[in-house]
């Protein structure tokens, strides 16, 4: 790894670039799937490439290669000047980095169970079994799916750092469909779209005892093709911690980045409204509201110790009491409001330049337990597992909907209802809640999935919640 550095920052050095890095990425996948009580799909994946990214005449340019040669890292450098050079010839205003602390580390992760010590079989036996225990009237599809990663990281830049990094990630879910001819319902756990992930070993696997709750969601599903439709109007709403989690990475991680602020990615994934007039000035939700990006949670999938620019893991606020204080950012567009940078650049394997990502982006959680958030509600709605979400391309006007919801009158929980839903403007739907959850409650769900970028990046990130409630929302379909 040392002679593919070195060849890489002296060839971009002799080609005139101001500024080089290089990134190894080594990863393993493997992938579990089943369906209706057989293997749906299993994958195993293995890749191993370096990119370097080189900064020349004040342009960027990059270049990558699966060679791992140095002869090929010599001349890949060479390419990503070359790139740069063509590219300065349209540019809008030179490339400045943010000063950062030059570090050399090497970081370890340490996990229980290796997941790639655990046999297939019994992977694969524990997702039938939960199968097995789904099948019942009414449900028509029965599925299960785990995922492991294993990945080593390697950034050295021409400013002196060189840091490589350990990364072990497990995810796993189940879910059950079901019909009356009429009507489809699901209920997944212990979240949708494939369940939860962490930098866990397959430890995260069994705390989550899918033998124990198969059956449960099975019925759940069931018992809502009988349940009464979530009623119309404006009431309040409390939000399980599965579901909060999405609404916080739609409505307060996206809107945050600031590549999207300053137009980077307005071809694609659209901009946002938290323009830099509004920082430290804006009310985004109510004093109550505190929203974090921090690297430093052990186990959370948005986690790491250092950036792909080599920026050192940091907890900040985004929003503090309230208020909006800080963005996601890179070097470059830090320099460009004169911020400090956070350590949000990542980008998906070797191949791909980084981008501003979410790290894990976190509601605090407040004073109050789950019953006391129930409890203070008149008439409205407890809301739990994303099935569906919309927002628009300035991260404000929101619609979500959720796999399963129960009644709450005079501060009980009441009847099941079926296809609840909620829409809002993100920073009236923030200014709106008044109570959350205590740290008991709080969780940090991974996202293994989320999307951004030209060519398109998919990013893990992940965010802790506690459940939280919200006054006089719009639920359900109104007139």
């Amino acid at each position: 790894m040392q002679d593919i550095v070195e060849s890489a920052l002296l060839s971009a050095k002799r080609a005139g670039a101001s500024y080089a890095d290089v990134r190894i990425v080594e990863q393993e996948v493997e992938e579990i799937s089943t369906k209706n009580g057989s293997v749906d799909a299993l994958k195993r994946s293995y890749t191993k490439g370096f990119g370097v990214r080189v900064i020349f005449n004040g342009a960027w340019g990059f270049s990558s290669s699966f060679r791992m040669t140095n002869d090929e890292a010599e001349k890949v450098a060479e390419e990503a000047v070359a790139i740069a050079k063509a590219s300065s010839m349209t540019k809008i205003e030179d490339v400045s980095l943010a000063d950062i602390e030059i570090f050399q580390d090497d970081v370890k992760q340490s996990v229980k169970i290796n997941p790639f010590s655990v046999s297939l079989s019994k992977k694969i036996n524990l997702l039938l079994e939960a199968d097995k225990l789904m099948k019942i009237p009414g449900v028509i599809v029965r599925s299960g799916s785990m995922y492991f990663l294993s990945e080593v990281k390697t950034f050295a830049s021409s400013e002196g750092s060189y840091i490589k990094q350990e990364r072990i990630v497990s995810g796993a879910g189940i879910s059950s469909i079901a019909t009356d001819g009429r009507e489809i319902q699901i209920r997944s756990y212990p979240s949708s779209f494939g369940g939860d992930y962490q930098r866990k070993g397959y430890e995260l696997v069994e705390e989550y005892k899918f033998l124990n709750n198969a059956e449960r969601i099975a019925k759940e599903s069931v018992a809502l093709l009988k349940a009464k439709p979530c009623p119309s109007g404006v009431m309040d709403i409390v939000l399980g911690g599965a579901q909060l989690a999405l609404q916080v990475h739609e409505s307060a991680g996206h809107p945050t980045e600031l590549d999207r602020v300053l137009g980077e990615e307005a071809s694609f994934a659209g901009t946002s409204f938290l323009t830099p007039d509004k920082l430290g000035k804006f009310r985004y939700g109510s004093d109550i509201v505190n929203i974090t990006a921090d690297a430093t949670i052990p186990e959370a999938l948005g986690g790491f110790a250092y950036d792909d620019e080599g920026v050192k893991a940091k907890r900040i606020y985004l929003v503090k009491n309230g208020l909006f204080v800080g963005y996601l950012n890179s070097r470059e567009t830090a320099k460009k409001l004169k911020l400090e940078p956070m350590g949000a650049m990542r980008a998906q394997s070797w191949n791909f330049m980084p981008i501003i990502r979410m790290t894990s982006i976190n509601l605090e959680p407040g004073d109050k337990t789950l019953d006391e958030l129930i409890a203070g509600v008149d008439h409205g709605i407890y809301m739990d597992t994303n099935k569906s979400w919309s927002i628009d391309q300035n991260r404000l006007n929101f619609q979500f909907g959720t796999e399963i919801g129960w009644e709450i009158k005079n501060g009980k929980i009441q009847d099941m209802v079926k296809n609840p839903t909620y829409t809002g403007i993100t920073y009236e739907f923030w200014r709106s809640c008044d109570a959350i959850a205590n740290k008991d409650f709080w969780h940090v769900w991974g996202v293994p999935n989320c999307g951004k970028g030209e060519p398109m990046q998919t990013m893990q990130v992940s965010h802790g919640v506690a459940p939280a409630r919200f006054r006089n929302v719009k639920v359900g379909v109104l007139k």
